[in-house]
């Protein structure tokens, strides 16, 4: 048995370990799988490897979500052959992590580990007063719209797309309010002036206003006069200007008219005038009617514009004032001229007196400015039982005469004048004969009601 032991041949025996390569995808690792496999192997002790026994040499590359195109020494069949080279790539929405090239080693190992990673961007920032909605995530080619709250308007990119270099197109946009508030004004009103006056008070809501955005407005103007004021006759236009935070503004407006009811316009009477409070013909307007001196008004004397539009009454008459010498007194007598005529009393000794021819000349030129003044002269000449009195052509009794002269303290033994006012009252007494200038300029400075000076004023002076 030892002979045949040594005659025999040596066969080794060898159990190897073969390994496979399994390639993970998406995670640059691969795993190795084993297998036993019985094979004998002959001497020399350093064997040369077969490379024809083994094609696949390393492990069988599969990229998940990728492609590997390799080329091999031993040709296109030959995907795993040691020497192979494999270039990497990724589907569209995938990125390689890792070599983009590996080649198959004597280690039975790729040279390099790469895998795929989805592509993604990073997440949007919130808009502020706005939002956006993404179709597919943060993934490549999502595409983000923006949209504003109510009242906002977006200024910027509208949508933005994930690019394959996982940054997003475009830029980020912003939400302004640029819509003006909302203002509506209180409707336009007409109102008819007071009785007596050219005005009418007028009241009013403010203004409705409202934000689109955020609902706060800043401040509210008003252009024109304040509720409750007085708006005197015609149209005003009032106006509303709101500001919201942004500074947007909007404005409205709306009209006041107000109306003064008229009467026609009077006419003064012939010989006569008018004085009227308020405008004259408005509605509440009074209207007073006067005579010129040596008139009497017949007929009412106030007339009052009604919400008619039509005056109260008719209008009266400016007659010539009759003088009743006719009369018991001279109380009597002087009652007729009571707040109608100033009275300018002359005595003279007689009809030759040097004064009184004087005087007299005087006053006849100047009887329109003494009409103007309304005043009247009475002169008292000589000594009973021959005395005589007269207004113009009106002959006065002896008992009169002598009750005037009673009454005024008026002597007959020299020349002497007394000039009394429309009540009666003894204002200024003269001893010898006074220029109608002297007269006239006592009377406007000291005499004068002011119905008479504003008239004056008004008319001026017809006897210059």
């Amino acid at each position: 048995p030892s002979m045949a032991q040594e005659a025999a041949p040596v066969l080794l025996v060898v159990l190897a370990r073969l390994v496979s390569s399994t390639w993970h995808e998406g995670s640059g690792y691969y795993t190795e799988s084993h297998t036993n496999e019985v094979y004998a192997e002959e001497t020399p002790p350093e064997p040369a490897l077969d490379y024809r026994r083994v094609p696949q040499w390393c492990a069988t590359l599969n990229i998940h979500r990728g492609d590997a195109t390799c080329y091999s020494p031993r040709g296109s069949t030959y995907r795993s052959s040691l020497g192979t080279r494999c270039e990497l790539s990724c589907t569209r929405g995938y990125r390689l992590v890792g070599p983009s090239a590996v080649q198959c080693l004597p280690n039975r190992h790729w040279s390099g580990m790469a895998y795929c990673r989805q592509i993604r961007c990073h997440v949007l920032p919130a808009v502020l007063r706005g939002s956006y909605v993404c179709s597919a995530g943060v993934q490549m080619d999502s595409r983000c719209d923006y949209t504003c709250l109510p009242g906002y308007q977006l200024e910027g990119d509208r949508s933005r797309i994930c690019m394959e270099d996982g940054r997003w197109s475009g830029s980020e946009p912003i939400c302004v309010d640029l819509e003006p508030p909302k203002i509506r004004c209180p409707d336009s009103r007409e109102r008819v002036a007071e009785p007596g006056k050219l005005t009418a008070t007028v009241y009013w809501d403010p203004p409705r206003v409202k934000d689109s955005a955020d609902g706060i407005i800043k401040r509210v103007m008003l252009r024109g006069p304040e509720p409750g004021s007085e708006f005197p006759e015609g149209e005003h236009v009032i106006r509303y200007t709101a500001h919201d935070q942004a500074y947007n503004r909007a404005s409205c407006k709306f009209s006041v008219r107000v109306q003064v009811r008229r009467c026609p316009v009077l006419k003064p009477p012939q010989n006569g005038y008018i004085s009227c409070t308020s405008d004259g013909n408005n509605y509440g307007a009074t209207c007073e009617y006067l005579c010129d001196g040596g008139y009497e008004r017949q007929g009412t004397s106030l007339r009052v514009c009604q919400s008619t539009q039509q005056w109260t009454g008719s209008q009266p008459l400016c007659t010539p004032m009759q003088i009743n010498t006719a009369v018991n007194s001279a109380a009597s007598l002087l009652d007729q001229f009571n707040e109608k005529r100033r009275l300018f009393v002359i005595s003279a000794p007689d009809a030759s007196n040097r004064y009184y021819k004087m005087q007299i000349s005087m006053l006849q030129q100047a009887a329109c400015g003494l009409d103007l003044r309304h005043v009247t002269t009475i002169e008292l000449v000589g000594q009973p039982p021959h005395e005589v009195g007269r207004i113009r052509e009106h002959q006065l009794s002896l008992g009169i005469i002598q009750e005037l002269r009673q009454f005024l303290h008026l002597t007959r033994s020299h020349f002497n004048a007394v000039l009394l006012d429309k009540a009666g009252t003894d204002r200024e007494r003269y001893i010898a004969p006074i220029s109608p200038d002297e007269l006239f300029v006592f009377i406007d400075t000291y005499m004068l009601s002011e119905r008479e000076a504003a008239r004056r004023a008004q008319t001026g002076d017809p006897c210059e």
